[in-house]
């Protein structure tokens, strides 16, 4: 049996678009996953964004969500560290 997947579109800002090179992402995750874990998944990848955890929002199709909503394929993820500048 092949497990489920979901394919998202993550949207890279600030201090996640410096550590990947790139505005946005196109990844895929078995199926029940969190956004909480997308983002467990992007700091594995780039460990100098452990910082970043514990002040960075979350928005799922323009909508500010909670680490712990399971993602949906076709969902536009963003990942919202805390920006400063005037």
């Amino acid at each position: 049996m092949v497990e489920e997947q979901v394919r998202v579109t993550v949207k890279l800002f600030a201090v996640y678009q410096e550590a990947y090179g790139v505005t946005e992402l196109v990844l895929e995750f078995p199926a029940g996953t969190t956004v909480r874990e997308l983002c467990d998944r992007l700091i594995a990848e780039h460990p100098e964004l452990e910082s970043w955890r514990s002040t960075t929002r979350f928005g799922v199709n323009l909508q500010f969500v909670e680490a712990d909503t399971i993602l949906q394929t076709g969902d536009e993820v963003v990942l919202i560290p805390p920006v400063s500048g005037g």
